[in-house]
């Protein structure tokens, strides 16, 4: 996770006890992002927990790949959970 990040576009600096910005890097991140945060999921199931509540929370681009992904790392989620519709959402 680099400071450059388009995910903390709005931020100074990382603070992932911030649901606010979880979601923006799951929603907002790219590739390496994504990939920084899935290591960090593995070993915190803290985090794997408030990821998934996200993911069947807050209108992301990207939900159901949360939700495989958290299943993958062995969380028990619902893949078929109803999640926000984003195109409702009005985000861009």
């Amino acid at each position: 996770m680099t400071p450059a990040s388009p995910a903390l576009w709005n931020r100074a600096t990382l603070d992932l006890r911030s649901d606010e910005i979880l979601s923006q890097i799951m929603d907002r991140g790219d590739l390496a992002d994504w990939r920084w945060l899935y290591r960090r999921a593995a070993t915190d199931p803290g985090l794997r927990r408030r990821m998934g509540t996200i993911a069947v929370t807050v209108p992301l681009a990207l939900p159901r790949f949360w939700l495989a992904a958290l299943a993958a790392l062995g969380e028990q989620v619902d893949l078929g959970a109803a999640v926000p519709d984003y195109a409702a959402s009005g985000c861009p």
